[in-house]
């Protein structure tokens, strides 16, 4: 990766387009593309590393299971609407916001498409590739005599036991089916003990039991041989009914609406509603239905019915309808050639290892390039904190951390040490809810001070702040960052952590944590830009301020790097600044609505996105306006909810050699990916970018980068 000292306005290969003259044009012309379209095309993105056969086998079906995932969620929060709308106009009503029959219809057509693309992959090219290396799944005609008798009798010992067959009848009705659970619906022959046929019953499966196990080498001598649950179940399903016929079946799967509402203004105590509404979240309105591809209209027509569902919300799969659960395969297997070479992060350099992280800040700002650079740098400068008896108060915001965290352990030990604890907590973060109302109980209980933020909105921003006795006075030493404070996801995420002592940043800081616990109005801030408040309105300016640099022929430049692009008002400016004659480059990872290199619109507009081995996640905003540059990293993406929703953070990174280092790394570097970056088109799809046939991509760059090697001697970046 070449060093580039400066981001020309010609660096990205612009053409010269239109420059002022395309000013007059009004960017209400420009057709804003399908937010949930896009969403949807970032997961095609995504479903090409488990296509590409450069990509190690158990990496390419993690891959798979990691869109079926993002594609259970997205069915699980942007599908509900759709789905009301499309309902609403059978009724005759009008729906507004862009949701509609057709709307629904479009998006099950790309839907069905890219679960269509999911199961063909599986089984047309993963299956034929594991079993080249000597890895099947057997079905039941594939076993041998020994086999078969092993899986009758691990059902008989480990499934049976656990499964409650529900016949129907009206005082049995269709049983609660919990979200994307496994379930078989069987329809019978025969009357049942009391004589009378009632044909339809309904399995549901633990989550308990494991969804593939492995056959032991005494029946299975050679390679490596599993099967999967829903088969072994399959197999003996009549013996769940003796007496009976089975005469059909199939697996299903219902996916339902699970994002929480909670009325912040009608609630007494916050962590007991969400406690009390995570109870009702796997039993929400069904928005989608699998089953197998075999699966008889009678059976299917049932399902539909009772949830609900008009017939585009049935998906028939060729395969697992649980396909999320085979990554369990992954670690099975376990096998180094079939996998990526393991990445180590590098100590952050500029970091002593033996404490000392305080006196280091003292001096200079510290940036950790995760996961180039170890999250570990960020655990031990706060373990150096909890250690000094001089260090009197911990400041910290909450919001995915995961259910076993040393960070949360280390305050915890703060709050024993005496120290004053004070965590915001965001109660409301997405599928962590449990996990955070755990953690603010357990902090809660041994004396820590545990707020949740603003009525109304999510803190979003992620600030660690210690505030340390020196001498006659206090001093603070802070830690911001573009995301979570969650070791697990700080090894696949690349985000950037930020370490300093500088006084107005952590006074602002300071200011922002007091603002959350008791909603105060804010002092004006020196340094931070802080949403709902001026973030937005700020980064309208710069842009503003970059385009009209552009118009007076003194250049304007904007890179900006996040992770979706979806608000309307910046997307407004960035148009305008365009039109005006401002080079702009978006790096944006996943939903993008602004079409880019529209003519006469968006000319001077490029948007790529980059999906690499680590999901990309930092957010790193660049404005040049004639002789004025500036550098902003940020906890937000260009969202509406983020900017006006959401407690969120910017801040400006003013040392020359760290801007200059994260200008290398984090934009130029993406702008010249010649790897795994795509470039949007006008009507909104995607194209690969030109792959050099040695290109390295930018992760990969990086990677080398940090990678310890003890011949090297070249410099670290920010020295």
């Amino acid at each position: 990766m070449t060093p580039v000292q400066t981001l020309d306005p010609a660096a990205a290969g612009f053409a010269a387009g239109d420059g002022p003259e395309a000013a007059a044009l009004a960017p209400a012309r420009l057709l804003l593309l399908n937010r949930d379209h896009s969403i949807l095309a970032f997961n095609e993105r995504v479903l090409d590393w488990a296509v590409r056969e450069d990509v190690p086998l158990l990496e390419r079906l993690r891959y798979l299971c990691i869109v079926s995932s993002n594609l259970d969620e997205f069915f699980e929060v942007r599908a509900a609407a759709h789905l009301a709308a499309a309902r609403a106009a059978q009724a005759g009503e009008t729906a507004d916001d862009g949701y509609g029959a057709g709307s629904f219809e479009a998006l099950s057509l790309k839907t069905h498409a890219l679960v269509a693309r999911q199961y063909a992959l599986y089984n047309d090219s993963l299956m034929p590739a594991f079993a080249a290396h000597g890895i099947r799944i057997v079905s039941h005609g594939e076993r041998t005599l020994a086999q078969r008798r092993w899986v009758r009798e691990y059902f008989r010992r480990e499934v049976r036991p656990l499964l409650i067959p529900v016949g129907l009848d009206p005082a049995h009705p269709f049983p609660q089916v919990a979200n994307k659970s496994l379930n078989f619906i069987v329809r019978l022959r025969g009357g049942d003990a009391f004589g009378r046929e009632n044909e339809i019953a309904i399995v549901k499966v633990p989550r308990a039991l494991p969804r593939l196990m492995r056959l032991p080498a005494g029946v299975a001598p050679t390679g490596l041989r599993f099967v999967s649950l829903s088969s072994i179940i399959r197999t003996h399903l009549a013996e769940l009914f003796p007496g009976r016929q089975v005469c059909e079946f199939s697996q299903f799967r219902v996916t339902r609406h699970s994002d929480l509402a909670v009325d912040e203004d009608d609630v007494r105590n916050l962590r007991t509603a969400l406690r009390q509404g995570l109870q009702h979240r796997h039993y929400g309105q069904a928005v989608r239905l699998e089953v197998s591809a075999g699966c008889s209209p009678v059976l299917a027509d049932f399902l539909q019915t009772q949830f609900a569902l008009p017939a585009a919300a049935l998906y028939r799969v060729h395969g697992p309808v649980n396909l999320v659960r085979m990554g369990q395969l992954v670690d099975l297997v376990d096998d180094a050639a079939l996998l990526f070479t393991p990445w180590r992060p590098a100590w952050p350099a500029r970091l002593p290892q033996a404490g000392a992280i305080l006196a280091r800040l003292r001096r200079r700002d510290v940036l950790i390039h995760q996961p180039f650079e170890s999250f570990d740098g960020v655990l031990a400068f706060l373990r150096e904190a909890v250690g000094d008896p001089q260090v009197l108060a911990i400041k910290q915001t909450i919001y995915r951390t995961g259910a076993d965290s040393e960070l949360m352990e280390l305050l915890r030990e703060a709050v024993h040490r005496g120290k004053e604890v004070t965590a915001v907590v965001e109660l409301k973060a997405r599928f962590d809810e449990e996990a955070n109302i755990n953690w603010a109980e357990a902090l809660e209980s041994i004396g820590a001070q545990v707020v949740y933020g603003v009525v109304g909105l999510k803190t979003h921003a992620k600030m660690l702040l210690v505030t340390r006795r020196e001498g006659s006075g206090l001093r603070r030493y802070g830690h911001l960052s573009t995301g979570n404070y969650n070791p697990r996801t700080a090894r696949l995420y690349t985000d950037l952590s930020y370490l300093t002592a500088d006084e107005h940043v952590t006074a602002d800081m300071d200011a922002v944590f007091d603002h959350l616990a008791n909603q105060n109005r804010l002092p004006k801030l020196r340094r931070l830009l802080l949403a709902p408040f001026e973030l937005q309105r700020s980064l309208i300016g710069k842009i503003d301020a970059a385009g009209l640099a552009a118009e007076r022929g003194e250049g304007g430049r904007i890179v900006a790097k996040m992770n979706a692009l979806t608000d309307e008002d910046l997307i407004r400016a960035l148009v305008r600044a365009g039109q005006r004659g401002a080079r702009i480059d978006l790096i944006v990872r996943g939903a993008c609505m602004l079409p880019a290199r529209v003519p006469g619109i968006t000319d001077n507009i490029r948007v790529r996105s980059v999906i690499g081995r680590f999901l990309e996640h930092t957010r790193v905003f660049y404005f040049c306006a004639g002789a004025q540059e500036e550098l902003y990293l940020a906890s937000a993406d260009w969202m509406n909810r983020n900017m006006l929703r959401r407690e969120e953070i910017a801040w400006p990174v003013t040392d020359r050699k760290l801007r200059q280092r994260i200008i290398d790394e984090c934009l130029v570097a993406y702008l010249h990916d010649d790897r795994d970056a795509w470039t949007l088109e006008p009507d909104g799809r995607y194209a690969r970018a030109p792959r050099a046939l040695d290109g390295a991509g930018a992760q990969n760059a990086l990677m080398a980068r940090y990678a310890p090697s003890p011949a090297s001697t070249a410099p670290h970046p920010d020295t």
